[in-house]
């Protein structure tokens, strides 16, 4: 193949220029991707090599090797993993193979803070390289091919890259950085040693590193040896010598690890800058043998919302890597979680289509989960500290609890949506799920409100956990739905998630209290509504039955039915469903997202005492009012009417 030119795709031109302008604060990131590319070649190697024990090509012992070249301003990291065919290096290193690429470039601002936060969450990886270098060149050869099969790929990170045929003897690839003035430093056993053992200790591959030995300098005057010496040097001897531990972190005991440590691999295997919230760490032993190294992240990836990516934890076989990304071992909307999993029993040719079939797969995701929902409960449990108690006492609170206090309100703003998604997934810990969800209510802005902390503060005589959905806060704060709970002080909690409408449709009550949607049936009260609103709602019903024979007739195609009530205080009217209905909103949000949705026609309730139902009686007006007071009602809602210029006609007909 002779030299060919390649333009990068769109998306790799804008990541290459954020890495090389917002990540210059964190220039020896780099390595520790470069590494970690070098470790995931050769357990993929591993792993193939489990059905075709030829691509070893008689070299069994998988390894990475860095070294460098003052004089040359060179880096290479080399490992003898799987490999690249030509193809493989177009691909892989000209375009970005991830899920939700396309929100990551959407999101860029050119704002170089906030990109550089944005790049955490989405990792860098070999583009890394050229925060430090001006020029990267890739030799590489796929295992099972032959020598003058290698490849080999150079860029200046702009617009292009190039793509030759070489003869290469060994399998594997070598990224050789050739670095910029700036970062020679990096040029230094000291100096890569350091980043190596902070960022990269736990790969359970050999890292090794040429030996360095000191030589005197030359006498300058070889008859006096007290005369001046040229300047000594550190020189290689031609030797490797493994820099990193080289045991995986999670077959290490507890107490050898340190909280560093724990964080730095979180960070390896994440490809995040930010610390996670928490982390649990176990060896499982039973009919059932594995351990397990799980984290919750801090911040939640862009395509967190796509249940169609990979996800998952990475699952090794007795320290054997199986596969990245093994959904079968978490539930979807524990998607979130990083870390691994090390099973004993499991078979080193396990499948995809294996895992969702095996009893030994099924007690680590039951395990999993419950170790993943008790991390949370901690969480929540230390989230605030303790209040003073009535004669001015407060608990005394260790740093370790301090320490926690925050970060479940962090972990639920960015992953509480996905957390709902349980409710319907996992009946098992439905009840452990409910504890953990927080809603804003009417009496707070903040989603800080569990149903426990709901059901302490519910009024004597109070016999429901009352809620209203809708499309953002304040359309929930401001419903008329509200008013005769406001009234009354009666809290209601603000659900204003798109997964909350059906997430509820699974849980009916909490504790043995029941939950009431505020939107739907008639309200009742109970014995919160004394005696005189009771009867003279019954009055007024009795009143206006013939004007709401014809509202309901005027209305007939857009209400199933119309009534008086009494939920309403300053209103005029607005819309409910019947008990165990679809609600308008989730109705909308169906057809939003091209789904089919059956019709749903809303009850019209009225409030007796507005001037505007007052003055429907014999009102000339009385056909466009009565669409009107309907079309308004939808509005507050956050729908729209079916014919907006109709409503705009009919108003401006009466403004006239």
């Amino acid at each position: 193949m002779t030299k060919q030119t390649h333009s990068f795709q769109a998306e790799v031109a804008q990541l290459l220029h954020l890495v090389t302008h917002s990540l210059y604060s964190n220039k020896e990131i780099f390595l520790r991707e470069l590494i970690s590319n070098a470790s995931d070649a050769c357990d993929k190697l591993r792993f193939e090599a489990i059905n075709d024990g030829g691509l070893y090509e008689n070299d069994t012992e998988l390894k990475v090797k860095v070294s460098f070249d003052k004089d040359a301003k060179t880096l290479t990291i080399t490992d003898n993993g799987i490999g690249m065919s030509t193809q493989e290096a177009i691909d892989h290193l000209g375009t970005i193979a991830k899920s939700g690429t396309k929100d990551f470039v959407s999101k860029l601002s050119g704002d170089q803070k906030a990109d550089s936060q944005l790049i955490g969450q989405f990792g860098v990886g070999f583009y890394s390289g050229f925060i430090v270098a001006g020029k990267i060149t890739v030799e590489t050869r796929r295992a099972g091919m032959k020598e003058t099969e290698g490849v080999r790929w150079i860029s200046g990170g702009a617009g292009d890259f190039e793509v030759e045929a070489i003869t290469r003897p060994e399998r594997g690839t070598s990224v050789i950085l050739h670095l910029l003035d700036d970062a020679l430093d990096y040029a230094s056993a000291w100096k890569l040693k350091g980043i190596i053992n902070k960022y990269s200790d736990h790969i359970s591959l050999p890292i090794l590193m040429e030996k360095e030995e000191w030589k005197d300098g030359e006498l300058i005057n070889p008859s006096d040896e007290n005369g001046g010496r040229q300047p000594g040097a550190m020189v290689k001897t031609g030797e490797w010598e493994a820099v990193n531990k080289g045991n995986a972190i999670w077959a290490r005991a507890k107490k050898d690890i340190t909280p560093e440590d724990y964080t730095e691999f979180y960070k390896q295997i994440s490809h995040d800058f930010e610390a996670p919230l928490a982390h649990t760490h176990n060896r499982v032993e039973g009919s059932t043998e594995y351990t397990q190294l799980l984290y919750i992240p801090g911040k939640a990836p862009m395509d967190l919302y796509n249940r169609e990516k990979s996800a998952g934890v990475k699952l090794y076989v007795k320290r054997v890597f199986i596969m990245d990304d093994a959904e079968a071992l978490l539930p979807t909307y524990l998607r979130f979680v990083k870390g691994v999993v090390d099973s004993a029993d499991l078979p080193l040719n396990v499948s995809r289509e294996l895992l969702q079939e095996s009893r030994d797969v099924k007690a680590i995701r039951e395990g999993c989960t419950k170790r993943v929902l008790g991390m949370l409960e901690d969480l929540a449990k230390h989230d605030k500290l303790p209040e003073a108690s009535a004669d001015g006492v407060t608990d005394v609170v260790s740093e370790e609890d301090q320490a926690h206090v925050g970060k479940y309100s962090k972990f639920y703003a960015e992953f509480g949506a996905v957390l709902k998604e349980g409710m319907g997934e996992d009946f098992a810990n439905k009840d452990r799920l409910a504890k953990l969800l927080r809603f804003a209510s009417s009496t707070t802005d903040a989603v800080s409100v569990s149903f426990a902390d709901y059901k302490a503060r519910m009024k004597e005589g109070q016999e429901a956990i009352y809620y209203i959905t809708a499309d953002n806060a304040a359309a929930a704060k401001n419903s008329p739905q509200l008013e005769v709970f406001k009234k009354k002080g009666i809290e209601v909690l603000l659900m204003t998630d798109r997964v909350d409408e059906w997430a509820l449709n699974y849980l009916q009550d909490f504790d043995g209290t029941p939950l009431q949607s505020v939107a739907k049936g008639a309200v009742d009260l109970g014995s919160l509504q004394d005696e005189t609103e009771k009867k003279a709602a019954e009055e007024a019903a009795e009143t206006f039955k013939p004007l709401l024979a014809k509202l309901k007739e005027a209305l007939k195609d857009k209400a199933e039915d119309v009534r008086v009530t009494t939920r309403l205080v300053d209103s005029p009217a607005c819309l409910v469903v019947q008990d165990h209905g679809m609600s308008t909103q989730l109705a909308r949000m169906l057809k939003q997202a091209g789904q089919a949705a059956p019709e749903v026609k809303p009850v019209l309730e009225v409030n007796a005492e507005h001037p505007l139902v007052k003055k429907l009686d014999g009102s000339v007006h009385f056909h466009d009012l009565a669409h009107i007071l309907f079309d308004q009602a939808l509005l507050a809602e956050g729908g729209l009417p079916a014919d907006p210029a109709a409503y705009v006609k009919r108003v401006n007909a009466l403004l006239a």
